[in-house]
């Protein structure tokens, strides 16, 4: 008995098709260098074998893009105002994601331009890359620069502004850092020879820490992109403090700069939070005026509303109903709603889960908040995973937890992937995720041999503490004591687990704002 199909049977498998095909054009449209160039060589050698019998010659160009990975287009040269030929070839970074290189050159005045254009959507953070430069051979450090970062280099207290994107290396930045300095040097020896000595000072200074003269290295250089489409190249295996990245949210004129929104929204929206907050002031304060004293009592027994509603009833009640207030988005500043619901965890302390979607942009915002007064002390939680059953605890880090695996080379620092509550074998699989989506591409062709064997080897060894092939240790460094991992002992003690507790040291506490914090 044949099945019949039915009309949205039909339309179902024609939208599937659809999505396919959609997705496999985009696939070959950002494909690797290394699968294009053999492409042409196999267009090179279909040319060979039938040369003898075909006189026709291959258009390159804009008249048959699609075919052939690099792109030709006509375009206006900005210099002598003539056409000139811009290049463009979309393919992939290792590490990273598609970009597209693009090349200009004009033929009557030969004016010539290099830039790289990210293909993908400006990211929902910032992102801030720091490398620290220890030898020569770390000088060698792809970078990808968008047109929206800036460099700073912290020992030369140097900083490049944000302009072109640009796939170089760190030595790439500084030489061309060099020649512009050098550019007007001729011109300054003469006219002004004290800012020329002061320039070639410089130069030489920079030089000495490429070259890696005695006493010049470590270097720190940090790429700031708040639209997160720049990088730094990582190298699996190598020690924690050379190699950090963290994310952060973006602020209204760094979202005016990117042109996500523009400078009129920002100051109306100042200008209405200035006046509801006078207003709100203004109708305390007359309200307090007018308004008879109550007793002890009454206070007691009328407390005044929180202002939140229940999202199933008007009644107020913070355990055991999700809490919704209106808010703004951080990255459009629209109305939108702002989801709050408190959860105990037992033996620990009660935390909040806030969730934030804007109907009008699309932004997403997961937080974990841990409740309660700050500690004293921080604490230290390590945890032996011996057996598979331990993957499913219970584990809540902070965004001022630090946690890393000796076993695996692993090293999270604080803020990487926010505050999160989940198992551990659900952290895990994020960090595989975060560093597949951001950090790692398998398809990558123009990573060594070496780089991807270690990369290989890493994520073996991941996927085996996933599945509980493997033992391993979690540590949690937490200065606010905030982060939890589930003790099944309960309320005995965990023989695999230990808690220790420490003091804070002052750079810890000014970093979250504790040395200013006045409680008098």
């Amino acid at each position: 008995m044949n099945r019949q199909e039915t009309p949205d049977t039909h339309v179902d498998k024609k939208q599937k098709t659809e999505d396919m095909s959609t997705a496999e054009k985009k696939e070959d449209l950002f494909a690797t260098v290394g699968e294009q160039a053999e492409e042409v060589d196999r267009e090179d050698v279909q040319e060979e074998t039938t040369s003898g019998t075909n006189n026709e010659v291959r258009e390159t160009g804009a008249s048959d893009a699609e075919g052939h990975p690099v792109q030709e287009i006509e375009s206006l040269c900005m210099n002598c105002h003539d056409n000139g030929i811009t290049r463009m070839l979309l393919t992939k970074i290792p590490f990273f994601r598609e970009i597209i290189l693009m090349s200009f050159e004009c033929p009557h005045c030969g004016f010539k331009n290099s830039e790289i254009q990210p293909a993908a959507q400006i990211a929902e953070k910032g992102s801030r890359y720091v490398l620290k430069l220890e030898k020569k051979e770390d000088f060698n450090r792809q970078v990808v620069k968008s047109e929206t970062a800036s460099v700073k280099f912290s020992e030369l207290d140097i900083e490049i502004p944000p302009k072109r994107g640009q796939l170089t290396n760190v030595e790439g930045l500084l030489e061309e850092m060099i020649e512009d300095l050098e550019s007007d040097q001729p011109a300054r020896q003469t006219m002004q020879p004290e800012i020329y000595e002061k320039i070639a000072a410089v130069i030489s200074r920079v030089r000495s820490f490429i070259n890696a003269d005695p006493n010049t290295l470590p270097l720190t250089v940090t790429v700031d992109d708040p639209a997160g489409n720049s990088w730094i190249e990582y190298l699996p295996g190598e020690p924690s403090h050379k190699w950090a990245m963290y994310e952060y949210g973006r602020t209204a004129e760094q979202n005016v700069f990117l042109g996500l929104i523009s400078a009129d929204d920002v100051a109306r929206h100042q200008q209405e939070e200035l006046a509801n907050k006078k207003q709100a002031t203004s109708k305390n304060i007359s309200s307090s005026l007018n308004k008879p004293e109550e007793t002890a009592s009454e206070t007691e027994h009328n407390p005044r509303a929180t202002g939140f509603i229940s999202d199933e009833t008007e009644i107020e009640n913070f355990e055991n109903e999700v809490q919704t207030f209106a808010a703004t988005c951080s990255s459009c500043f629209q109305p939108c709603s702002t989801h709050m619901k408190t959860v105990n965890i037992p033996h620990f302390s009660d935390v909040v889960l806030m969730s934030t979607v804007c109907d009008h942009c699309g932004y997403k915002s997961n937080e974990v908040k841990t409740g309660g007064a700050i500690p004293p002390h921080g604490k230290k939680i390590t945890l032996k995973i011996t057996d598979p059953e331990d993957l499913a605890r219970d584990i809540l880090k902070s965004e001022t937890c630090g946690l890393s695996i000796p076993e695996l080379n692993l090293d999270l620092t604080p803020g990487t992937l926010g505050g999160r509550f989940t198992t551990i074998e659900g952290l895990l699989t994020q960090v595989a995720e975060e560093l597949h989506s951001r950090v790692f591409t398998q398809s990558s062709d123009s990573m060594d041999e070496a780089t991807k064997g270690r990369w290989t080897s890493f994520f073996a060894r991941l996927q085996d503490a996933i599945d509980g092939k493997i033992p391993f240790t979690i540590v949690m460094d937490d200065p606010l004591a905030a982060s939890y991992i589930q003790n099944v002992y309960a309320p005995d003690v965990d023989p695999n687990m230990t808690t220790e507790e420490f003091e804070r040291t002052y750079e810890q506490n000014e970093d979250l704002g504790l040395n200013d914090m006045k409680t008098d």
